[in-house]
């Protein structure tokens, strides 16, 4: 009997390692399908659009991986703060879901090199006299949980600043406008043009925390594939295909893009 319990321990065992066994380039052609997570919640690069279809600078480039790789595009929306658990339980295979490159995220997570860039701004009233990190200190802040905003704030600001996390981008801009928080952290593109259509809101841009990198983003144990996504990301650089699809949806030229 006991004999069988061990036998039956080593099955189960040997079944869960394949279950999450690191997916393949190979397996992923096999199976005909690759599961990608975006974001819908952050045009330019990634949105729902009238027909509420995802569409975006990260949809076209998560379609061209799509393409490239021989395979049919399944598109899995998510929000920032569940990238990474939908990533490390397997529930997609990768992320074009404009992820910054960091190096407590490596720890989790394996980044390809960086396909695009964002910037990470501080927003508040035009009168609030805030135009620097240390102006922060003592006022209601908010971030996106999870995100480089909400790391960077945590870092430099520790306890001197009331960070208030929200479960999204589109709450994190309400938060301000309504006055929840005296200001929020959040990408300069999107927020610059959220609040130029609110000009009554009297709320503008005051400083860039951060010009960041982001990259394609894998499990830790996904060497072979993330090899061929170094490829991928190379060539459509050299092709001018990424370029180009960067200026149709953001309007400006291609950012320089650190190598690594």
């Amino acid at each position: 009997m006991k004999l069988l319990k061990h036998l039956m321990a080593g099955l189960l065992l040997l079944g869960f390692a394949g279950h999450a066994k690191a997916q393949t380039t190979d397996e992923i052609i096999s199976r005909g399908t690759i599961n990608i997570g975006i974001l819908t919640d952050l045009p330019p690069y990634g949105f729902l659009d009238e027909n509420q279809k995802p569409a975006g600078f990260d949809v076209e480039v998560a379609e061209m991986l799509g393409k490239f790789m021989g395979v049919k595009v399944n598109l899995v929306p998510l929000t920032s703060p569940n990238r990474i658990p939908f990533l490390v339980t397997g529930k997609v295979d990768l992320l074009v879901a404009t992820f910054g490159i960091t190096p407590e995220r490596a720890k989790t997570v394996t980044f390809s090199i960086p396909y695009s860039a964002i910037e990470n701004s501080v927003f508040a009233r035009k009168d609030s006299g805030i135009s620097k990190l240390e102006d922060l200190k003592g006022k209601r802040v908010g971030v996106p949980r999870g995100s480089v905003q909400d790391v960077l704030l945590t870092n430099a600001l520790g306890s001197t600043a009331k960070v208030q996390r929200f479960d999204d981008d589109a709450s994190t801009y309400q938060a301000l406008i309504t006055g929840q928080v005296d200001a929020i952290a959040e990408t300069g593109l999107t927020g610059r043009q959220l609040f130029a259509k609110t000009p009554e809101a009297n709320l503008e841009e005051r400083f860039i925390l951060l010009r960041q990198p982001n990259g394609i983003t894998m499990r830790k144990d996904q060497f072979n594939l993330r090899q061929w996504v170094d490829t991928f990301v190379y060539y459509i650089k050299v092709d001018g295909e990424l370029a180009a699809t960067w200026t149709k949806w953001f309007k400006t030229d291609f950012p320089v893009l650190p190598v690594f």
